[in-house]
């Protein structure tokens, strides 16, 4: 399919006849948005008894609690109604055909398919590629039982006890948070290290205290181009060539996640430690295909089998489950419901386990990388500030709790900014200590409370406060939160957890008819430092054609280095 016949299609479904703002659904919930405007939290819970046992929805071990968002049972009935005119289920089954739902880049979407199990048949092309998963999956089990077991051997015969993984985006960002989330399951005597920054201060302290006889190196590049992850590469080559003094320790103490079989033998890895996957995975949706091999290391393949059964498992919840009790579904809504039509830019995820203290940073690039786009499927500009135009990709972050607590959480109680919270909590702690899981929990839910309802003027009165302080010491409240309560952090749950995510920013794209599956804003920059990088190392003072701003700072970095 050619690019314009790609926009043809995208433009030929029903749910696209026609822009967004003109849906009767999209017109009804911002009349509806602006009817709300004086309505609280408080007026909410105090009209509404059962609210905070009726707006919830539980699936795969998550139960979702979304009582604390500023909406009705009307806002929920429309956003549904909003969700079905702009086609998510037609959308979701296409992802699931296997459809070049990715027009721009005409690439299917099917990392639903890197954790579909054997019995299940996904196409694309006319071709079930679930096989060819499930090949790569027991070559990837196969390597990591060697390490685990200690029957990989380095080049001088020593056992392998460190593992480096090399990559950067989506082939770092997965596979650091899930090796961290799932620590408490991990293989001990291993140690796993990330590399993932051009800066050589990343490589040089991750090497630092290893000894190369005894580390294994995870080249992370679907091309074998990538421009920062093959000069961390490179140097990890020269680091292990600095030792031994022979081309063939390369074969020893490097793997390759790769497509690109000539790269990675030129480079001096076997191919037969090649680990594949395909154009149809997007990296940031890569965590469960082989750019998981340091995770599988670090768990093994049977609670790596685990960490894949939860991402199906909610795969399937998606697919099927009606949109009023789909947790994907209702959490992409919630997005766009705070996004679009009440005004809020960021969306702070607060997990209140020390384990996910990553995982805000791999929704960063999750969501972000999706959702941050400003024109249409068709290309249609869709920017806020013309007719027909509306707010698309919040601003994700966060912290683990308790610590965020005495960092930013005064400004999502008393600043200006209204910030949509979404707090994660287990029942259980991996790591039972005294009183401590008491505690934290005790600060999930009052943080949640303190957000929704806030403080008035009139109850610190009854407190006895100075008046020159009830101003400073009022919280306004209003502030909506969503609260995701599991039974305990295991690697199953993790995938449907990481699922939720995705899926979730699936409907947000198709509600906002964006292409949440290409990320063409991060070429530019790369085209450019691309272009810059010779004007540094040249020995002679080269001729610069930038803007006056960057050519001054070409010659002054050229002049402080000397």
């Amino acid at each position: 399919m050619t690019g314009d016949a790609a926009s043809q299609a995208a433009r030929a479904t029903p749910f696209d006849a026609l822009p967004r703002t003109e849906l009767p659904a999209w017109q009804a919930l911002a009349a509806h948005a602006h009817g709300l405007r004086g309505t609280t939290l408080r007026d909410l819970f105090q009209a509404d008894a059962d609210r905070g046992t009726r707006l919830t929805a539980e699936a795969c071990g998550l139960y979702f609690d979304y009582a604390k968002q500023r909406l009705t049972d009307e806002t929920k009935q429309l956003l549904v109604q909003l969700a079905r005119s702009s086609g998510v289920a037609e959308r979701a089954e296409a992802m699931f055909r296997g459809e070049r739902i990715n027009v721009t880049e005409r690439r299917a979407v099917l990392h639903v398919a890197l954790r579909a199990p054997k019995s299940h048949k996904i196409f694309f092309d006319g071709h079930d590629v679930v096989p060819d998963v499930h090949a790569v999956l027991e070559a990837m089990a196969v390597c990591a039982e060697h390490v685990r077991e200690g029957r990989w051997l380095g080049h001088t015969g020593k056992p392998i006890r460190a593992v480096v993984n090399i990559g950067i985006g989506g082939s770092d960002l997965g596979p650091v948070m899930a090796c961290q989330a799932l620590r408490h399951v991990s293989e001990r005597s291993l140690t796993l290290r990330f590399v993932s920054n051009v800066d050589g201060t990343d490589f040089s302290e991750a090497v630092s205290d290893l000894n190369p006889e005894e580390t294994l190196f995870i080249v992370s590049s679907k091309t074998f181009t990538t421009q920062e992850t093959m000069a961390n590469a490179g140097s990890a080559r020269a680091w292990v060539l600095k030792v031994f003094g022979d081309e063939a320790a390369i074969a020893r103490h490097f793997v390759a996640v790769s497509t690109n079989a000539d790269a990675v033998a030129a480079f001096g890895i076997d191919t037969a430690n090649m680990f594949g996957f395909w154009d149809w995975v997007g990296g940031r949706y890569s965590m469960d295909s082989a750019i998981g091999l340091s995770t599988m290391i670090a768990i093994g393949p049977e609670a790596f089998g685990e960490l894949l059964a939860g991402f199906h498992a909610m795969d399937e919840h998606f697919r099927s489950a009606p949109f009023e009790e789909n947790l994907p579904v209702l959490m992409g809504l919630l997005a766009v419901w705070n996004t679009t039509f009440l005004g809020s830019r960021t969306i702070a995820v607060l997990p209140y386990d020390q384990y996910l203290a990553r995982f805000p940073a791999y929704l960063q690039q999750l969501t972000m990388e999706s959702c941050g786009k400003r024109v249409t499927l068709a290309g249609d500009a869709i920017d806020p500030g013309t007719a027909g135009g509306y707010t698309t990709g919040p601003i994700y972050w966060g912290e683990p709790g308790t610590n965020g607590q005495h960092s930013f959480y005064q400004l999502i109680h008393q600043g200006t900014e209204v910030i949509p919270c979404d707090f994660i909590a287990f029942a259980k702690s991996l790591n039972p200590l005294g009183r401590h899981h008491d505690l934290l929990m005790a600060n999930v839910f009052a943080q949640a409370e303190a957000l929704a309802f806030g403080k008035s003027a009139e109850e610190l009165v009854a407190e006895g406060c100075a008046d020159w302080l009830i101003p400073h010491r009022t919280f306004p409240g209003n502030r909506p939160s969503s609260t995701i309560l599991a039974e305990q952090l295991t690697p199953r749950l993790l995938g449907s957890l990481v699922a939720l995510y995705e899926h979730a920013v699936f409907v947000q794209g198709a509600i906002w008819n964006i292409n949440c599956f290409d990320q063409w804003g991060v070429e530019l920059g790369k085209q450019l430092a691309g272009r810059i990088v010779p004007e540094l190392e040249s020995q002679d003072a080269p001729a610069l054609s930038h803007d006056s701003s960057t050519n001054a700072l070409i010659r002054r970095y050229r002049l402080m280095r000397g």
